[in-house]
């Protein structure tokens, strides 16, 4: 997924950090210490890498990160079962009074993805919405071929799905006609071969095999991200059982380090110290 080689990056981290992070990577551990983080897929990636990172630099520390989607990850901070969960969604519901505390760790675009064969290239929000409640229901009715639309979504504990409900569908409900997917690999490899089907995924996640098409008048872009133009875009989360200490501090400050932020989160995202969210 990365367009980086880890290696080389790897090797300029740990030289970097001895220069930057000092204290972390000097740290004196014992066996068997262990930092868990779970929940969203579209976090895992950037998450898994700064953790090969760090781990580089604290060899007696395990960093295991899992996913399980952002609900998962939320409800591991709260019960204690993970140290950090992770999220592409904001809390909701009763989520936001078991004293979580909240860390952005990057910016994100939800892009609007079809088959790389379909002519459409731009679709207003009120499309967007008429196509994913099941209004519009052929192609041709929004300028493209004389083809039923397949609805790909994703399934209710994705944090992406969250995101989209609220932003594109003003939480109208989603068309009971869509093929609904766990991850966006899924998402993604349908689209790909599917003609007339349309999905959603983090920009991140995107590849050569979808079709990104303009939303509202802006494509997802880092330009547009900092400037705030496309309006699909969301925060990605760390959350914490109240403010983050020990392993778990250490280890968001090393995902804010401005190295990190710069060489694996800027890869795939916006990362929050560029538009000064940190």
């Amino acid at each position: 997924m990365f367009r980086n080689g880890r290696g080389g990056r790897a090797v300029a981290l740990v030289l970097l950090t001895l220069f930057t992070l000092g204290p972390a990577a000097g740290c004196v551990r014992g066996e068997g210490d262990v930092l868990n983080i779970s929940g969203s897929s579209t976090v895992l990636p950037v998450v898994t890498a700064a953790a090969e990172a760090y781990q580089e630099i604290n060899p007696g520390l395990k960093v295991g990160v899992q996913g399980g989607g952002s609900s998962a990850g939320i409800e591991a901070a709260i019960t204690g079962a993970s140290q950090i969960g992770t999220s592409s969604r904001d809390l909701k519901g009763n989520e936001t009074e078991q004293g979580l505390y909240d860390t952005v760790i990057a910016i994100d675009a939800i892009a609007i993805i079809i088959n790389p064969a379909n002519k459409v290239s731009r679709l207003s929000k009120k499309q967007v919405k008429d196509i994913f409640t099941g209004k519009t229901t052929n192609w041709k009715e929004v300028g493209g071929q004389d083809l039923p639309i397949v609805l790909i979504n994703r399934d209710e504990a994705s944090g992406t799905r969250e995101a989209f409900y609220r932003k594109a569908l003003d939480e109208s409900a989603f068309s009971k006609d869509a093929v609904v997917q766990p991850g966006s690999g899924q998402v993604r490899s349908i689209v790909g071969s599917t003609p007339a089907a349309i999905g959603y995924m983090s920009l991140g996640y995107v590849t050569k095999d979808v079709k990104v098409i303009e939303y509202d008048g802006a494509v997802p872009n880092k330009t547009t991200l900092k400037k705030g133009t496309y309006k699909l875009q969301r925060q990605l989360h760390f959350f914490t059982k109240g403010k983050p200490t020990g392993d778990a501090k250490a280890f968001t400050d090393f995902m804010l380090s401005d190295y990190v932020q710069s060489t694996i989160v800027s890869v795939e995202f916006m990362p929050v110290t560029a538009i000064g969210q940190k």
